[in-house]
């Protein structure tokens, strides 16, 4: 990509690509069509209304269920850094599309942002189809717009206590637990020590200071957003989202998420559609 950004949108009855990667951020929005949408190997149902982020070094991909109207937005650093978006914090705006949990699902988390986006896109689109004057300058300008939106529903979900001026081994340390959600042995505080070169009790001390909680408490909310997302947002059944987040079986995941919700997740998934 040689261009601070990019535009496309198109109607695809299959999705043209493999899982792949690439260096720049990418925005995805689903006018019309149904399908399945993978990123770093997990699966998802995408519907209209949908925005997905996908960001340098994730490994993803379509599966198209339906005719679906793709828009493509992708923009680099280089767009983020430089004068073209007008806001006093462009450090925080930076850190917070670098640091997006790299997974799968629509990134908007609430209703108002979900009706601004589309009107956003259809004008985008309407610009770059009629050539109107001034139609270069408009469309940046929404663009500027809607990934501040992308950033503000990203930075809902971050630690409170997680900044641009956090410190660097803390962010490398999230981005490990992160990475290696799905793997629990490796995630055991004497592996993390050992990875880190830091000593199992200062770890957590560490830890515990610059996210205001205790490491394994961060894994347990991380491990039940994950689980709820999956409730909410996936047919996938309890032993198979068992299986993906590493529990031994299914009662292990029944057991693990009752003590932390009041309810087992057929319940909860249950009351969700009910």
């Amino acid at each position: 990509m040689y261009e601070p950004f990019s535009i496309s949108f198109e109607t695809l009855t299959e999705y043209p690509k493999p899982a792949h990667q690439h260096s720049y951020f990418e925005l995805v929005y689903v006018l019309d069509g149904n399908g399945m949408q993978c990123i770093n190997q997990n699966n998802f149902a995408y519907h209209p209304g949908y925005l997905f982020l996908i960001t340098p070094q994730d490994c993803h991909s379509f599966t198209i269920d339906t005719p679906t109207q793709f828009f493509f937005l992708r923009f680099n650093d280089i767009y983020i850094r430089s004068n073209a978006l007008q806001t006093d914090n462009i450090k925080r705006l930076e850190f917070i599309l670098q640091n997006a949990n790299h997974q799968p699902g629509c990134i908007l988390k609430n209703q108002t942002d979900k009706s601004l986006v589309r009107p956003m896109v259809e004008a985008i689109i309407r610009e770059y189809v009629n050539r109107d004057l001034y139609n270069k300058e408009v469309i940046q300008q929404i663009i500027n717009t809607l990934i501040v939106i992308v950033a503000r529903n990203i930075a809902k979900y971050l630690p409170e206590q997680v900044t641009e001026k956090s410190d660097e081994k803390f962010l490398a340390i999230l981005n490990y637990i992160q990475q290696h959600i799905y793997e629990p042995e490796k995630i055991r505080t004497e592996v993390m020590s050992a990875h880190f070169g830091i000593s199992e009790g200062y770890l957590g001390r560490y830890f515990k200071k610059h996210c205001n909680e205790t490491m394994q408490s961060y894994i347990t909310n991380y491990k039940i957003s994950l689980i709820e997302y999956r409730l909410k947002h996936s047919a996938k059944r309890i032993n198979e989202i068992a299986v993906e987040l590493g529990f031994t079986d299914e009662s292990h995941l029944n057991k693990f998420f009752k003590k932390q919700k009041g309810i087992g997740p057929r319940q909860y998934r249950s009351r969700l559609f009910s």
